[in-house]
């Protein structure tokens, strides 16, 4: 038997079908191409990412010897879809990215207050979340507002394109800007200061819960048999961070992709005045009874930028960037902010900045400023988790920016934490397929699973000789930060 995660995610979405060991039996990636109707709004049509999700999934289980034992979804966050009550979406998906709703997020902070909001939720106010977001289709879409029943996450809609109803995991629900972490439940105290009532809001269950089995129809469409497992999955990021083994205290995963997320797991939420300071997320994990805490920034971007700007092959530009980078420091100052900065400040409206550029920079050079950039800003999250998480030593890697041995070997030398590589780099999928390996037994707990399905493929070790040769440079780079910020 095997078991097919699906990760929905901010800039690619992948269906992977795992063996009960970890291992790939077939996989396909797939996009669904966001919209941008006006210069802050970012939308998708989740029609179509449900007729690309049953065509990858029709590939992946077209020539499987093993059939597919259960079904299970992971989702980046924050993204949603207003539906009516019959389930029918009254408008497209308002994407994370989407910062519509800066005015709305500011009149609830006033509302509740900052500190309060991150009591409850574990989250500092972000024109990212649902919440704001719902408020200003109130205020600026009223005919959309009132044909909605309910705000559902991604996978709330497509668990409803396959037949049940649209619920959502704790973390999920944790990104709304409108759940009590502590109760695992919505927050009467929030909703009332907005005006809204619970009923607009999917229904929350613990991640791993198994919601139903695939009736024949959504079967069909799926290229999966009749009586299929479904079980609910979870935000992408804690979903990793089972896949990286991080379920308890003192483990901290760290996956570099679109962007780039160092998560430690913990018994509880740390809800404390370093979290705050920093705007760390602290919210529920996709293991029952565990809490993850949160700290990122946009990285993988970036690059993607810079690859496109040259035009070639990603791969045949990488290798080649890669072999000719220069030995020592670039001297280049390169902030990742395209998309606003992440913790500890938080900006959205923070913009990405190249500084140093001479008449003889060129590409390779170029590309490892990024990359110094990457690990300059990682230094900064790590040390700010580290004070409301306690000490990191270690990061549990995984994720497409882990092939680049320069940016891993930067990274280690500049937080000076060993860097332990995993084997799987999809780990969202991974940790996704453990949930739903746990739901219907072929795994007994969550410790078999992990024991079952996480390897590691290499340690680096952080180098204290090329730190020091970056110190100047680390400095200037915080510096800058600053002043761009």
């Amino acid at each position: 038997m095997s078991l097919l995660a699906i990760d929905i995610g901010s800039s690619s979405c992948k269906a992977i079908v795992f063996a009960a060991d970890g291992r790939v039996l077939a996989q396909h990636s797939f996009g669904c191409p966001a919209e941008f109707p006006a210069a802050t709004h970012a939308e998708l049509n989740p029609d179509g990412l449900w007729d690309t999700l049953c065509t990858a999934c029709r590939s992946n289980t077209r020539d499987l010897a093993e059939p597919v034992r259960a079904l299970c979804l992971s989702s980046h966050g924050e993204t949603f879809v207003p539906v009516d009550r019959r389930g029918r979406p009254v408008m497209n998906a308002i994407l994370n990215q989407d910062t519509r709703a800066v005015h709305e997020t500011g009149a609830l902070e006033q509302r509740v207050g900052r500190r309060r909001l991150f009591d409850i939720t574990g989250l500092t106010p972000h024109p990212m979340y649902p919440l704001p977001k719902i408020l200003w289709l109130r205020q600026h879409r009223p005919a959309i507002f009132e044909a909605t029943a309910t705000y559902v996450t991604l996978i709330g809609y497509l668990l409803q394109k396959m037949g049940f109803p649209p619920y959502v995991d704790h973390s999920l629900a944790s990104r709304y800007l409108a759940f009590d972490v502590r109760s695992r439940a919505w927050s009467r105290e929030i909703l009332d200061a907005a005006g809204l009532n619970e009923s607009c809001l999917p229904t929350p269950l613990p991640a791993g819960t198994l919601v139903g089995r695939l009736g024949s129809e959504a079967a069909s469409m799926l290229g999966l048999a009749a009586g299929t497992a479904v079980v609910l999955g979870g935000h992408d990021q804690p979903c990793s961070a089972l896949a990286s083994g991080a379920v308890g205290s003192g483990r901290v995963s760290h996956s570099i992709g679109t962007y780039e997320c160092l998560l430690a797991a913990s018994d509880t939420p740390s809800l404390n005045d370093s979290g705050f300071e920093a705007a760390l997320n602290t919210y529920c994990h996709v293991v029952p009874d565990k809490y993850v805490t949160l700290a990122y920034f946009p990285s993988g971007m970036m690059v993607k930028w810079f690859h496109d700007l040259l035009g070639a092959s990603a791969a045949e530009q990488f290798a080649q960037l890669e072999a000719t980078a220069p030995e020592g420091p670039t001297g280049l100052i390169v902030t990742p902010h395209l998309v606003g900065s992440g913790n500890p400040d938080f900006n959205p409206h923070a913009r990405g900045a190249i500084l140093g550029l001479s008449p003889g920079t060129h590409r390779a050079q170029l590309h490892k400023g990024i990359l110094e950039g990457q690990a300059c800003e990682l230094a900064l999250v790590t040390q700010a988790l580290a004070c409301a998480a306690g000490p990191i030593t270690d990061l549990y890697v995984t994720g497409g920016g882990a092939r680049s041995k320069l940016g891993m070997r930067l990274r280690a030398a500049l937080t000076g934490c060993r860097l332990h590589r995993l084997e799987h780099e999809e780990a969202a999928c991974l940790g996704t397929a453990m949930l739903a390996g746990i739901a219907v037994g072929e795994f007994a707990n969550t410790a078999q699973a992990i024991a079952a399905c996480v390897r590691e493929r290499e340690v680096i070790e952080p180098n204290a000789a090329m730190a020091a040769l970056y110190t100047s440079q680390t400095l200037r780079y915080r510096h800058i930060r600053k002043e761009v910020n």
